[in-house]
């Protein structure tokens, strides 16, 4: 009984050892399992972590390509802007510096900005400019540059860009050959001493300068008036007063023209042929042109370089070009000067063209709309 009773322990004691035998072994694949869990978890972790850094460093390497591209864009934009604005402002200051007739601008506009303030004067101007406005649909206004070619600029630009041809005894006689009739048909030497605006005293070469000048006047004259498409005549226009050389010589022919014309009339008063235009017995009974050397020392060579026309001058002028030049002067508002016409004795078939002035000086050019 005993030996069976020990038997049985012994028995126990195998089992539970085997038991426990195996619950080792099984606990220990278990850490084994665990452990080698935990290893590739590790191994997951770090992979990831060097993955991560990876593409941590390549994303802040993109963002900060990224971030200088954006800035060397905008860099790049900024200057570009520069530079073109630059560029417009040189090609702005060139073409508009050189143009001396301006495009049009609204009048009542223009008088706000010339004539602000509560003085007497400014009062008085904007009261004129409100006239004009009102009671003489004058909408618009173009600005002529102020210089003492002013009003010779004013009166040729609408000339030309209304197509206005020559006028009458200009078509029976070449005006080419007027500076040769003066010089060697009518003697009058006296013309080395005319003086072409800012430049003074041209002497011998002043005969060629006078042929060179009328020439440019009667070519430009006959294509801009012959050219019957509005469109491209203003073109032409806007060309031949943005070349400041032409400009000049045109100017110098008319001024020579005028002249010409003094000359003939003081030549028949001297010889008491046929009568005058009252205009001229007007221009000759001044002091300083009581003939035609004083009148061209005094009065035509200064035209372009220190002074403009006066009034009977802007007669002459008027009669030359047969045309009627109506003016506004404006300081003479609420006056029976304040509208004159140039000549005051004019033809119903010669052209108008108008003229507006503040101070009898510079001239700008109304635009009627009605």
């Amino acid at each position: 009984m005993q030996r069976r009773h020990d038997r049985n322990a012994s028995e126990s004691r195998e089992q539970f050892t085997e038991q426990e035998k195996r619950s080792r072994i099984n606990h220990s694949k278990r850490s084994a399992g665990s452990h080698e869990v935990q290893s590739w978890t590790r191994a997951t972790k770090q992979s990831l972590c060097l993955m991560w850094q990876k593409v941590k460093l390549q994303l802040m390497l993109s963002m900060s390509f990224l971030v200088a591209v954006v800035w060397y864009c905008r860099r790049l934009y900024s200057f570009l802007a520069q530079l073109l604005k630059r560029w417009s402002n040189y090609l702005q200051r060139k073409f508009i510096k050189n143009h001396s007739v301006l495009e049009e601008v609204d009048l009542l506009g223009y008088c706000a900005r010339e004539w602000k303030g509560d003085t007497k004067q400014a009062k008085h101007m904007r009261e004129a400019y409100n006239e004009l406005f009102w009671n003489y649909h004058i909408k618009y206004l173009r600005q002529v540059r102020k210089d003492n070619y002013c009003v010779l600029r004013a009166v040729l630009f609408q000339m030309f860009s209304q197509g206005i041809p020559f006028p009458s005894w200009m078509r029976e006689r070449d005006i080419l050959k007027l500076p040769e009739k003066l010089l060697y048909s009518q003697g009058c030497n006296w013309i080395q001493q005319y003086s072409f605006g800012p430049e003074k005293y041209a002497g011998p070469n002043a005969f060629g300068k006078l042929r060179k000048c009328m020439e440019t006047l009667k070519t430009n004259w006959a294509e801009i008036s012959g050219t019957k498409d509005h469109e491209e005549r203003r073109n032409m226009c806007n060309a031949l007063f943005s070349d400041e050389s032409k400009e000049h010589k045109l100017y110098e022919a008319v001024k020579f023209i005028m002249l010409y014309e003094v000359v003939e009339a003081y030549e028949q008063i001297k010889n008491r042929d046929e009568p005058v235009p009252h205009l001229f017995s007007l221009l000759l009974a001044r002091d300083t042109s009581s003939d035609p050397l004083s009148f061209m020392m005094n009065h035509l060579n200064s035209i372009g370089d220190s002074g403009c026309l006066d009034q009977v001058e802007m007669f002459l002028l008027g009669y030359l070009l047969e045309v009627k030049i109506r003016v506004y002067r404006l300081h003479r508002f609420n006056t029976e000067e304040f509208q004159v016409n140039c000549p005051d004795e004019y033809r119903r078939e010669w052209n108008e063209i108008s003229l507006l002035t503040e101070d009898d000086r510079y001239y700008h050019i109304p635009v009627i709309r009605t």
